[in-house]
């Protein structure tokens, strides 16, 4: 049995955009979404390098990587950690990342320039102290949560 658990890879497969911290070379920190984050088996994660070139720098210079995925709704996620391996074109885990993609319907295969996998050493629930109280329940969280960008989606619309 892995890291990752089912709800952990359930998560992961239904969000895909997860916000991924490494550190520069100089020391300050790099925070970018990606929303091409998969799980690569029961023990890794991976996302594509689309658009990543300070990530995967600072992955290429030693960086260990922090991965957040969070459902909106439910205010609920998990915190993932570890080091990291660049596959470029032409090698076999490049291949299979893509493949995973391709897979799963991205449209971003053609635009690929590395396949980044995550060894995931450590896992952590995230939990929204929403529900410090002790009597939120998940389900009055997704029911305000709903009304909250239903609200937003409606004023986008009038603009």
């Amino acid at each position: 049995m892995g890291i990752l658990t089912g709800d952990m890879k359930r998560l992961i497969e239904e969000q895909k955009l997860a916000f991924h911290a490494t550190v520069c070379p100089d020391g300050s920190p790099n925070l970018s979404p990606r929303g091409s984050t998969r799980v690569w088996d029961d023990d890794h994660l991976f996302f594509a390098d689309v658009c990543s070139p300070q990530t995967t720098a600072n992955i290429a210079a030693g960086s260990a990587v922090a991965v957040n995925v969070v459902d909106p709704f439910a205010r609920k996620g998990y915190r993932f950690k570890g080091p990291a391996v660049i596959h470029e074109p032409g090698s076999a885990g490049f291949t299979r990342g893509v493949e995973l993609m391709r897979a799963d319907g991205s449209k971003l295969t053609g635009r690929v320039k590395a396949i980044v996998v995550i060894e995931v050493r450590d896992a952590a629930p995230l939990v929204s102290p929403a529900y410090d109280d002790g009597a939120t329940t998940e389900a009055e969280m997704l029911e305000s949560q709903w009304a909250r960008f239903t609200r937003l989606r409606d004023r986008r619309a009038a603009r």
